[in-house]
């Protein structure tokens, strides 16, 4: 592993609203740059009332501001959603202010549900479909204008901005490796194609001029606090919102309860547990444990690392203590 980052949906908390969301999530980003965390993405959601950032680069443009050297990104842009011209203007912009800093992870999925995914007014099955060619053609609109190129971004072109490749299934990986492009594989929600995910990146992968070799980040979820108990109570507000996710009610993040995990019955459990498979828990020694086998178990490039955590305090340390364990399993 060469690096580890940073995953926020600056999330909202019962009780908060989403000025508090965004002052907090620049308060992480500015902790994760002390901790030595390479990258800090945001992720586009939409009518979820837990998260803030569903207007990404604006979003980004706030955590820029207040950051100096850490990259910044979309985790993910979801690209159906949008033009890639508007796309290009906005994150070419982010680069012409935060030059040779930004990201532009690239997602197929809506971000959200089929009657808000209609209210974006655009027609979501073909955009779907021209996924591919979308993001072609942003990276012409990013890279150096061609002869007989009408339409140009500005700002945008001959920008530094580094298209991702984002994904849950085999579509992401395999479109990666043709593209030539980094990948990012979202198992810290949904974990179960991981493996052959990276296999056939990394088998079909084709080099580039955006990415010289294939270079793969999964993402997972990282509670760390003092003992054990600590983290998993912290933890218990990420797994009400999955409960809750599952019950098809969509709410901000919920204070922590004690033994809310144990008070479920086996199928709630086994839910959660598949969702959250790739979630390590617990204090630094047992984190490193954990991350030591999924390490041997999943080779990454990269680690990205997302805590849904009630209380900012609680999330700082485990960011901090996260840096700590993560630290070790870097190759200098």
């Amino acid at each position: 592993m060469q690096a580890y980052s940073v995953l926020d949906f600056s999330t909202i908390i019962e009780g908060e609203g989403a000025s508090e969301a965004l002052a907090k999530s620049l308060q992480l980003a500015q902790a994760a740059e002390e901790s030595g965390y390479h990258r800090f993405w945001m992720a586009e959601h939409h009518n979820f009332p837990a998260i803030a950032s569903s207007a990404t680069s604006v979003a980004l443009a706030h955590i820029g501001a207040g950051t100096k050297s850490i990259r910044i990104g979309a985790g993910g842009v979801m690209l159906p959603n949008h033009s890639p011209l508007v796309i290009a203007e906005q994150f070419g912009t982010l680069d012409a202010l935060y030059p040779g800093r930004v990201d532009l992870g690239l997602g197929r999925a809506p971000g959200t549900d089929q009657t808000t995914a209609r209210a974006m007014r655009r027609d979501l099955r073909a955009a779907a479909e021209s996924f591919p060619e979308d993001i072609q053609e942003l990276q012409m609109y990013l890279g150096e204008p061609q002869e007989g190129q009408r339409v140009k971004a500005y700002p945008g072109q001959n920008s530094q901005v580094q298209p991702w490749v984002l994904g849950s299934s085999l579509y992401g990986a395999q479109l990666a490796a043709h593209l030539g492009l980094p990948y990012s594989f979202a198992s810290h929600f949904a974990p179960t194609m991981l493996h052959n995910a990276l296999r056939v990146y990394r088998q079909q992968f084709k080099p580039s001029k955006a990415c010289a070799k294939a270079y793969a980040m999964p993402a997972v979820n990282m509670v760390v606090a003092e003992t054990d108990e600590e983290a998993k109570y912290w933890f218990s507000s990420h797994q009400q919102s999955v409960s809750a996710l599952f019950r098809n009610h969509s709410q901000k993040l919920q204070a922590p309860i004690e033994g809310f995990y144990e008070s479920l019955n086996l199928a709630e459990r086994h839910a959660i547990d598949g969702h959250l498979n790739y979630s390590f828990v617990g204090s630094e020694a047992t984190v490193a444990a954990q991350l030591e086998r999924f390490l041997n178990d999943v080779p990454s490039d990269e680690l990205m690392v997302h805590a849904r955590i009630f209380d900012i305090h609680a999330r700082l340390e485990s960011l901090k203590r996260s840096a700590k364990v993560l630290e070790q399993f870097v190759r200098k």
